[in-house]
């Protein structure tokens, strides 16, 4: 495995693969790129912040994006399109790193993971003791939604009641579920994907019931919620609610 991204993610990854015994080739900003030089077929795991991926993919020789595996939260298949990047293999990662630094934290669910690298990215993961699955672009295209959803929903509900998401969970359901259900139909009709309510609040309160003191925040504002903002209005879906709401911890650009 090659992993590009030395933060939190990458660093955690690598270390543990260190432990295992197991081959990763970890990627920094100024160091290591020789490793992507070789044959293709070996996945490269991008463990980056979203706004860095343009100047990552310029960096990698164009015989190995093929082998490109993209693991970022947030509403980045517009993105990968543009760059002739969307059958590109894709991953939600369910698990956390606290700090650069700190070890892997598993969370309650297999990471997904879906495209050509997607069954030995998963074998590396599990090898390294981390749930994981492949799946469907349909199935993938769903927890996408789902995670994209939580990470915009708990972020400006978390600012805007100074709490973590064990407590919106615990004492702001009416909030919550307002909120989920005005940004779903957004995913519906951008995305084609429709997730029951209460399933999906469901699924959103289970993950955050294991990461309960977790404070979630607004940001990558052109991944998250600013992209719920802009799809909405173009697609001419209501949302009052999170508009307001953003408004409210001023953040609405």
């Amino acid at each position: 495995m090659i992993v590009i991204g030395a933060g939190r993610v990458g660093t955690a990854l690598a270390r543990r693969a260190e432990e295992r015994g197991l081959p990763c080739a970890l990627v920094r900003r100024d160091a290591g790129w020789e490793a992507l030089e070789g044959r293709p077929g070996t996945p490269i795991l991008v463990a980056t912040r979203n706004d860095d991926l343009p100047e990552v993919v310029a960096q990698v020789p164009e015989h190995r994006r093929e082998d490109l595996v993209f693991v970022q939260n947030g509403m980045v298949r517009p993105w990968l399109r543009e760059q002739l990047l969307g059958q590109s293999t894709r991953g939600l990662l369910y698990f956390s790193v606290p700090s650069l630094g700190a070890p892997i934290e598993i969370g309650d669910r297999p990471s997904p993971l879906c495209g050509p690298r997607s069954l030995e990215t998963v074998g590396w993961l599990v090898d390294l003791g981390i749930p994981a699955i492949s799946v469907d672009w349909a199935r993938f295209s769903a927890f996408e939604l789902e995670k994209l959803i939580w990470t915009s929903a708990f972020g400006v509900l978390c600012e805007t009641f100074d709490c973590d998401v064990g407590t919106i969970c615990a004492e702001r359901t009416a909030e919550l579920r307002s909120l989920v259900r005005e940004l779903s139909r957004v995913g519906r009709a951008s995305m084609g994907v429709d997730l029951p309510i209460e399933w999906l609040l469901g699924r959103l309160c289970a993950y955050s019931a294991s990461i309960p003191t977790t404070r979630a925040s607004v940001k990558e504002w052109r991944w998250r919620n600013g992209w719920f903002v802009e799809e909405a209005a173009r697609r001419g879906v209501a949302t009052p609610v999170h508009l307001h709401l953003l408004e409210g911890i001023g953040k609405l650009r």
